[in-house]
């Protein structure tokens, strides 16, 4: 009947037009669309408003939910990791960080990266497959109802960050897609506005998201003030260096709407990219380019077999005050779920747990 296609990557309009061809009248799509974002039902069979049949028949031809849970991670401070694969045994990860006014659902982009920055545990996969539209709206389905309950509302509001596995920008259509899927007041009803997504510096998705005008957040990893080191640690500034990336940076700032964030991110790696004259050289890089976005600096969540070690604490002080010193905004982002491979660089199917150092 339908070839299986997997329901949660179709728009509602898709959804209505797919079963008309078939036969079935308009609303039955809507319903359909509901029961998957609104209610988040992830098989047909929970759809009893479908007449019988109706069930039956999508069971035997299309796809409410495709990725099974292999492991699920709870931390010592909240933080839940989803360790699930695809219908093709692909490793997808997902992580739900609970917080005091909202909660938050990082997400997969990939399974696994083609980037290989050296600092980041999800190159030694490299990349195993893009996810599609599908994959990725069932992640968030999947962590709000671990979460919450089946359909149960959010008691608090719901951000999503696209930085768990994979260079997001390079599943861009797939996300954009899902995106426009999840905004649906419809269905998840979760905006744009309430959406980070993170590259590690893709600059013509950069100069494409520029001209998209309800978009996501944006976020850019650094990770080094000059080309010789960002070289070393993220291979892609060979492709896009820091002058022509800054310049999409430029660009993309001069297309900020009122109330949008852009910042940049910066992996804080003990020795390597976080002593007073790097700090001084960052801050000039994005003065010297006229870039006003504030700098969220994270401490490095080390794990074999990565050879890096975090900043101290006291270093990444003094590393923000100089920045700050400069005029530049930033920011510690205080890790989350380091116990269970949940942090930032983490995700690489780990299947165990770690000690966190005391330093931590």
């Amino acid at each position: 009947m339908i070839n299986g296609i997997h329901f949660l990557g179709l728009a509602q309009p898709e959804l209505v037009s797919l079963l008309a061809e078939h036969g079935e009248p308009a609303y039955r799509g809507r319903q359909i669309f509901a029961s998957l974002h609104h209610r988040r039902q992830q098989s047909f069979t929970e759809m009893t408003d479908l007449p019988k049949e109706l069930r039956a028949k999508l069971n035997e031809s299309a796809t409410a939910s495709s990725l099974e849970l292999e492991s699920r991670y709870l931390s010592d401070d909240g933080t839940r990791r989803y360790l699930m694969k695809t219908h093709d045994n692909f490793p997808v990860e997902t992580v739900f960080i609970p917080e005091e006014r909202r909660d938050t659902i990082c997400f997969s982009s990939q399974s696994g990266c083609p980037l290989q920055c050296t600092f980041c545990l999800t190159a030694q996969l490299g990349l195993l497959r893009s996810l599609t539209t599908g994959e990725i709206v069932e992640q968030i389905i999947f962590a709000l109802n671990d979460a919450y309950g089946v359909g149960v509302k959010t008691p608090r509001g719901v951000n999503l960050v696209g930085m768990g596995a994979g260079e997001p920008f390079l599943a861009f259509d797939s996300l954009m897609k899902a995106l426009r899927i999840m905004a649906d007041p419809q269905g998840l009803y979760i905006v744009p506005n309430r959406v980070t997504i993170s590259t590690a510096g893709i600059v013509p998705r950069i100069l494409e998201l520029a001209k998209i005008p309800d978009r996501p957040h944006l976020a850019i990893s650094l990770a080094a003030p000059t080309d010789e080191l960002r070289d070393e640690l993220m291979p892609i500034n060979r492709k896009w260096p820091l002058a022509e990336l800054l310049n999409a940076c430029q660009e993309f700032q001069r297309s900020l709407k009122p109330g949008e964030r852009f910042t940049f991110e910066y992996v804080m790696l003990e020795g390597v990219n976080d002593s007073d004259e790097q700090a001084r050289q960052l801050a000039n890089l994005l003065n010297r380019h006229g870039l006003k976005a504030k700098i969220n600096l994270i401490p490095h969540n080390a794990a074999d077999p990565l050879p890096y070690h975090p900043s101290s604490p006291e270093r990444v002080e003094m590393f923000k005050a100089v920045l700050e010193a400069k005029g530049v905004a930033a920011f510690v982002r205080q890790p989350r779920g380091r116990d269970i491979f949940a942090a930032c660089g983490q995700l690489a199917a780990r299947r165990e747990r770690i000690a966190v150092p005391s330093r931590a």
